[in-house]
């Protein structure tokens, strides 16, 4: 056990180096590779010890103790045309990202279970340093800004479930870590001459919860989950208060000869998050479907996740400077994600599981100002177009 521990140590202190563009929003859809391949559900069906975040309550299923150890390797394609303005369209160059997972979970007594872990939750980012633009020579200014930004957040939690019959409660108090980097450049002050926008890296540590719910019966599961609001401060950024926001979700499943069908609903409240709510980020309602083939040796898995894109159009006379950061800086715009997934059982106590996410590309145009090269703004037309495909793989062991 304590060389699990060690080892989910540095899994987690390897996020430092690593970027997550997640997809529901700032969200990953899920942790962990089975839940992952099933299209995100795991609110309302057990995925063993890796359901500690999305449902705590159900590593009750767990029969003794498990562990279960891997990661996604998260490939976005973000590209930006400034259109109008004469701006050039730039690919970002954050498009390989590597998120680490380490899960526990124990049965201690017959009611009583308890775990550990820590997680790659959500992020964000793009990298348009090395961005071309096509405006005279005297403007320094392009239709990216030259913008870099890096959200990072990691959580670290002790899942505690008991168990009577077939209702299950718990709690995940959670220590989240985060980490901000937003600079971009402009000429401010139109004095044809760059001015850089950024302080470089600000960090945060805050504490949140989740609280779990799950009743089974004759093949069924139900479950309910709340996940608490985090309040982020990253001091020196451009936007120093971005929280975690607090999401509510509901989840069903049936299982019978080896089928389960899961299906979750989740509401993310961007509206009262800080930093969210000052962009015009709206509520988001996830829908996941899932199903699972499983026989004593392997098992088959697929999934349909979807959730509209928080950003909407915030008009050009009172939004254009809100428009070109999200879609310039925080391209949350893709939509669906299909999945596939699997396990093959080695032996009776290891297991490995992999988990495909394709995510078909969105594009959004919206009216924005953005910086004239002579210390203003000018109406400008940016189209970003998003498309992500991710790769999970997970190694479970069983003792």
């Amino acid at each position: 056990m304590k060389k699990t521990i060690k080892l989910a140590v540095v899994a987690a202190l390897a996020l430092g180096a690593t970027s997550a563009f997640a997809t529901n929003g700032s969200n990953m859809i899920a942790t962990g590779a089975k839940a992952t391949g099933m299209g995100g559900v795991g609110i309302g069906v057990s995925h063993g010890a890796e359901s500690a975040l999305s449902n705590p309550a159900l590593i009750t299923s767990v029969e003794n103790t498990e562990i279960s150890f891997g990661g996604t390797i998260f490939m976005p394609s973000v590209s930006t045309d400034g259109g109008s303005a004469g701006m050039v369209s730039n690919d970002s160059d954050a498009n390989l990202n590597v998120i680490p997972e380490v899960s526990i979970a124990s049965k201690i007594n017959d009611n009583f279970y308890m775990g550990i872990g820590m997680w790659g939750t959500a992020g964000m980012g793009v990298d348009y340093r090395n961005a071309e633009t096509n405006f005279a020579a005297m403007d320094p200014d392009n239709g990216t800004m030259n913008m870099v930004t890096n959200l990072q957040l990691m959580q670290f939690g002790v899942p505690f479930a008991y168990k009577i019959n077939g209702l299950s409660v718990a709690v995940t108090p959670i220590l989240q870590y985060g980490s901000l980097d937003m600079d971009f450049t402009a000429d401010l002050n139109g004095d044809f001459v760059p001015d850089k926008v950024g302080n470089g890296v600000s960090q945060d540590l805050k504490f949140g919860y989740n609280i779990g719910f799950a009743y089974e019966v004759s093949g069924i599961t139900v479950g309910a989950t709340y996940v608490s609001q985090i309040d982020m401060e990253y001091t020196g950024q451009f936007i120093e208060k971005l929280s975690t926001p607090s999401t509510l979700g509901a989840g069903i499943s049936y299982e019978i000869s080896g089928n389960t069908i899961a299906l979750d609903y989740k509401q993310i409240k961007w509206e009262d998050a800080e930093g969210y709510k000052d962009f015009g980020w709206k509520n988001q309602s996830v829908m996941a479907l899932g199903y699972q083939y499983a026989t004593k040796d392997w098992a088959a898995r697929l999934g349909y996740n979807y959730a509209k894109s928080p950003i909407e159009d915030a008009g050009l006379a009172d939004g254009g400077m809100k428009n070109m950061f999200n879609l310039v800086g925080f391209p949350a715009i893709v939509q669906s994600h299909i999945t596939v997934g699997g396990t093959y059982n080695i032996s009776k106590q290891t297991s490995v599981d992999l988990a495909y996410v394709y995510t078909p590309e969105v594009s959004e145009t919206f009216d924005a100002m953005a910086p004239d090269g002579l210390g203003g703004y000018v109406a400008t037309t940016v189209e970003t177009k998003h498309s992500q495909t991710a790769l999970s793989f997970q190694v479970n062991y069983v003792f």
